[in-house]
């Protein structure tokens, strides 16, 4: 089973994460998929704009701790694929465009927040539990969250492990509108598909000169990420509470 999924409307590219038995969590192999698929997306002179989404009623729940916990790639390598997948979204010259069918969790969360719209299903939150996890802030969340949200409520929601509700988000600027899961052809597709069918050279360059963050400084945040993570990871606190994560999970699913 492919864990990407990629749909082409004429000019639009549907990129779709397609793991819904772990609710579209993102394995080492999801990590490389999806950073392959946004890079070749903006190569591809044939699409102007890029949608992605999740499968059934999940966007994403983030990454996937049993997959990485028994991938044996290195600490070194890990925080290549995640530094490339985060450069990916923000280094992305056509249109990106969030389709959040439901929750978005960790990383999924995080780098919508590099998208240039997003439209979230009434339903849907974003929860970064990274220090409920001893990890930190991830996918230049550290500095796109206060610019967008203020530094209040990214604060509750980076430190505290705060949900941030679809309503919330409208509220706070990160979603653009929220939609009802049954209009999500008629309300959200139908406009994406309007969006596709404009002069592409006119989007990107537009883009380009709205560029909504700094590519240099999202470049340095993303690597002091990156370095804080790879200690987190080896920390006492961290790997404690990732087993404890994984016991209560395999307790709640027996």
């Amino acid at each position: 089973m492919s864990l990407i999924v990629i749909e082409n409307r004429g000019k639009l590219r549907i990129i779709r994460l397609n793991n819904a038995k772990r609710r579209n969590a993102l394995s080492p192999e999801g990590y490389l998929d999806l950073t392959k698929a946004l890079q070749d997306a903006d190569k591809d002179d044939s699409v102007s704009v890029v949608a992605i989404t999740g499968t059934g009623n999940f966007y994403s729940s983030g990454n996937d701790i049993k997959a990485a916990m028994m991938s044996s790639a290195t600490d070194e390598e890990r925080g290549k694929v995640l530094g490339d997948l985060i450069r990916s979204f923000y280094t992305c010259r056509k249109i990106l465009i969030g389709v959040v069918n439901g929750p978005a969790i960790g990383i999924a969360a995080t780098t919508l927040a590099l998208c240039d719209i997003i439209y979230a299903e009434e339903n849907a939150y974003f929860y970064t539990p990274f220090s409920a996890l001893g990890l930190c802030a991830e996918g230049c969340s550290s500095y796109t969250f206060p610019k967008i949200l203020g530094r209040s409520k990214a604060s509750e929601m980076l430190l505290l492990n705060y949900k941030l509700t679809a309503q919330e988000a409208l509220r706070f600027n990160f979603v653009s509108s929220i939609f009802t899961i049954d209009k999500i052809d008629s309300e959200v597709w139908a406009k994406i598909d309007e969006f596709a069918r404009l002069p592409q050279q006119s989007l990107m360059i537009t883009k380009s000169l709205m560029q909504k963050f700094d590519i240099d400084q999202l470049d340095a945040v993303n690597n002091a990420e990156l370095e804080a993570l790879k200690e987190r990871f080896t920390s006492e606190d961290c790997m404690n509470a990732v087993m404890e994560f994984l016991q209560k999970k395999e307790r709640s699913s027996l």
